[in-house]
């Protein structure tokens, strides 16, 4: 399952750069799927749809930090556990329950996304 950052940030910024896939951004900050990874132009995301890789996405979340559920592998492939969970001083980088994966899925997508 990806990672998700509650209400109870205080936008410290730790969890940023420990992120291997670049999939966390400050709040109201927009986001694009070739920060971070390999992907660039118009590309096919493994759910199907089609997306620029370079064109800004709209903000998760206005006021705290947030992480986008379709580039976090919980850092499987790079880390033994997630990186945000592990520097984030109140705890709020916790396991989102709306977006439940396995491993294998995990995998794939850093695969996806770092194009191994």
């Amino acid at each position: 399952m990806a990672i998700i950052i509650t209400d109870e940030c205080i936008n410290c910024g730790a969890c940023e750069p420990e992120c291997p896939n670049t999939a966390i951004y400050e709040g109201a900050d927009d986001w694009r799927y070739k920060d971070g990874t390999s992907l660039s132009g118009k590309v096919v995301l493994p759910d199907g749809t089609e997306v620029d890789a370079e064109e800004a996405q709209t903000p998760i979340s206005d006021e705290v930090y947030y992480i986008v559920p379709g580039k976090c592998t919980e850092c499987k492939g790079f880390h033994d556990e997630p990186q945000c969970a592990a520097v984030c001083p109140v705890d709020c980088c916790v396991p989102d329950e709306n977006h439940v994966e396995d491993e294998e899925t995990l995998l794939s997508r850093q695969a996806f996304l770092h194009n191994e």
